[in-house]
């Protein structure tokens, strides 16, 4: 340890320092059930460890009984344990390994949310397509949303695949948010 420097879990914090930082990208996809953000701390150059610890106080704080990682790596995971917060490691993977690997995420997910006591966070790297499209994704497989209701028409596409781009296509985080009752910010 150098001079000067403070192991931030052993200092006492007050004020609203003491309640931490929101995670950034943090929404409701399920009103206070179901939440996701990009990872605790920033993502790639931009990750801070205080910032991560700080965001990790802030989600033990109001509750969050697990945390759903979907990042390639093992990052963070340990953070969370010290931080009292249970956690699961499900890599999201490649996009043509979606298939295999979507099942097992929804399914845990799932499975946390069939105790009305629990408090879930979904993260990955940032928050993005991809993070959404997941999400979408669950929303169908739990039957919080009608297949029926997510239809677009060929011009803009909105679920399904495109054949101009010959790839699949899911709700942007605009048009999600603005569209979608379940999927709100925080504060809004």
């Amino acid at each position: 340890r150098t001079r000067g420097s403070r192991d931030l879990a052993m200092t006492t914090m007050r004020g609203r320092w003491a309640q931490g930082l929101e995670p950034r990208g943090f929404c409701w996809v399920v009103q206070d059930r179901l939440a996701a953000s990009e990872r605790p701390g920033g993502f790639a150059r931009n990750h801070r460890k205080v910032r991560r610890q700080e965001e990790l106080i802030w989600l033990a704080g109001h509750g969050f009984t697990h945390l759903l990682s979907l990042l390639d790596s093992p990052h963070n995971l340990h953070a969370y344990g010290e931080a009292g917060i249970a956690y699961e490691h499900l890599p999201l993977g490649r996009h043509d390994e979606w298939p295999t690997r979507l099942p097992p995420i929804y399914a845990t997910i799932a499975r946390w949310l069939d105790d009305p006591a629990e408090l879930v966070l979904v993260h990955h790297e940032e928050f993005g397509d991809r993070l959404v499209g997941v999400l979408t994704g669950y929303l169908l497989y739990s039957g919080f949303v009608d297949p029926d209701q997510c239809r677009g028409d060929r011009r803009r596409p909105f679920l399904g695949t495109s054949e101009r781009q010959g790839r699949s296509h899911s709700l942007s985080h605009d048009r999600l948010r603005r569209g979608r009752r379940l999927f709100r910010p925080a504060g809004r």
